[in-house]
């Protein structure tokens, strides 16, 4: 899949090199709020090293080991979500998201990853699914609550962000616990 229509006014499609400069600039016009929970942030300060991370990510969409889109909403640059650390032994990935703080509050995530939650299972026929949230992150944490994920556990001092480490919360979905009706939007 390298592009998707949600909704009238929400799609996602790969990322290309040719997106570079606007999402650093979508992440530098968000950085303190995005810094809050993305340890690598700070690291990005120019389009060129976006470029590099994005030629990765096409790499890594052709050897079919993660999938990187950009969300927009009203064909503009909203956020990014991810299938990633795809296991196709063992059937399983994992999902990651951030969006713009102007964009919050309008369902764009929620619906986002119920797209890609239906892509994973019904497209690419995988089993399991994962979702990690900072244990204070109460936006992200929503998301999976939301769409039926079971808390699986705590990943102590899982992660390094902006000198400390904090707990990452695991959220674990099943392709037989899904409900495509259950969870309409």
């Amino acid at each position: 899949m390298n592009y998707l229509r949600i909704d009238p006014e929400l799609s996602i499609n790969l990322f290309g090199t040719r997106e570079a400069e606007e999402l650093f600039w979508l992440l530098n016009l968000n950085r303190s709020y995005l810094r809050k929970w993305l340890p690598w942030v700070d690291g990005i300060q120019s389009p060129q090293q976006i470029f590099s991370v994005i030629q990765m990510w096409e790499k890594n969409s052709q050897e079919g080991s993660s999938f990187h889109f950009g969300i927009r909403f009203r064909g503009v640059l909203a956020g990014s979500i991810s299938l990633h650390a795809i296991d196709w032994t063992n059937s399983q990935a994992s999902i990651g998201y951030y969006i713009g703080e102007k964009w919050q509050g309008r369902g764009i995530t929620l619906r986002t990853v119920k797209a890609v939650i239906n892509h994973a299972f019904y497209g690419h026929g995988l089993n399991r699914l994962e979702i990690r949230c900072g244990k204070d992150n109460q936006k992200s944490k929503a998301i999976p609550v939301k769409l039926g994920f079971r808390q699986e556990g705590i990943i102590r001092d899982g992660e390094y962000l902006n000198g400390n480490f904090h707990d990452l919360i695991v959220y674990g979905l099943l392709a037989r616990e899904w409900n495509i009706r259950a969870f309409a939007l």
